[in-house]
């Protein structure tokens, strides 16, 4: 058994961070459906702009608004305007297939790719 890449929102930008509530991230549900991220699945947040890396777990956010927001303590290392991943994983004995969206600055779909064509692939 191998924990393996599952769902992926790369370049979503982060639209809140709310250091009063007590932990998560909230991500718009049109787009964890889209990327095939269930509520309350622990995922990693990755911040292309800081570095920070951080494990949280989705909570819903409104359809169609975009909303990305750091929620809790996670808001000390992640802020808004951040271009973040965020990624899940699953625990299994076979190869898996990821759902993968790539969002605009105002975290719209603009693509969803097949795991293959995302990463290029090198003969050793």
């Amino acid at each position: 058994m191998k924990f393996v890449l599952s769902s992926k929102i790369f370049k979503a930008t982060v639209t809140e961070a709310n250091l009063a509530y007590k932990g998560s991230i909230t991500i718009d549900t049109e787009l964890c459906d889209k990327a095939g991220f269930w509520l309350g699945e622990k995922v990693l947040v990755v911040s292309n702009t800081s570095g920070a890396r951080l494990e949280t777990y989705v909570i819903p956010g409104k359809p169609g608004s975009g909303v990305i927001c750091i929620n809790g303590a996670a808001a000390h290392l992640i802020k808004k305007g951040e271009e973040v991943i965020i990624m899940g994983f699953t625990l299994s004995d076979t190869p898996i297939e990821p759902k993968i969206i790539f969002v605009d600055k105002n975290n719209k779909i603009i693509d969803r790719n097949d795991f293959n064509n995302v990463y290029v692939k090198t003969e050793i």
